[in-house]
């Protein structure tokens, strides 16, 4: 089957990129990209399915399956025009962040680019392939999740790059700041977790099978 063509952004487009494994999709990846389009005023919010989590060894669905879910769940919201969903890091074939979003702003130099994470992710960043790098190379929006806030925030990228932190007032402008530049978005919180419904998923199955 023939992939579709990469989108074609206008020069000066805001884009947030909100990269995940999505294994399975849920409202709570719905609410966050929906405050995305709301409080950072960008102009599309585009979903990176990821081929694998290079930190979790639990194998995903297939990428088919989880493109047609992600879209199922994109396309139920009244924001959906502005949701683009693609398998886009399987076709530059990089696996961390950190290589997708050089790849991306290489590819689109006209475009503004903020990376999408929730706050469970900035608890981790510092595990992730040259963090450091990546906050220098993007601005990083982080929605909040609950039990994160505090490990959010007392984590070593968060301490390690405070003087690049901005009040959550400015994130309508966040496109527009050069990087190392993050902030905390406030917002309604989900407690969903793709881990739990796989888990929970599994559950039911064994006691529909006893």
């Amino acid at each position: 089957m023939q992939k579709p063509a990469p989108p074609k952004f206008f020069p000066g487009a805001k884009i947030a990129l909100f990269g995940g494994s999505f294994d399975p999709p849920h409202q709570g990846h719905a609410l966050l990209a929906k405050a995305a389009l709301r409080k950072l005023g960008v102009d599309y919010v585009w979903w990176l399915v990821s081929p694998q989590n290079p930190l979790k060894n639990h194998k995903p669905q297939n990428m088919e399956t989880r493109l047609a879910e992600v879209r199922d769940l994109a396309g139920a919201n009244t924001e959906a025009r502005r949701f683009i969903v693609t398998d886009e890091e399987t076709r530059l074939g990089t696996q961390f962040a950190i290589d997708t979003v050089q790849a991306l702003q290489t590819a689109y130099p006209h475009v503004d680019f903020i990376w999408l994470m929730g706050a469970d992710n900035l608890a981790q960043l510092h595990r992730w392939k040259n963090w450091q790098d990546l906050m220098a190379a993007i601005p990083i929006a982080v929605y909040p999740r609950p039990g994160f806030a505090h490990k959010a925030a007392l984590s070593p990228a968060a301490r390690a790059f405070e003087q690049a932190r901005l009040p959550t007032a400015a994130a309508a402008q966040l496109a527009d700041y050069q990087a190392p530049a993050w902030l905390i978005l406030d917002g309604a919180r989900s407690s969903l977790a793709s881990s739990r419904l796989r888990a929970d998923g599994q559950n039911n199955s064994v006691k529909k099978d006893d």
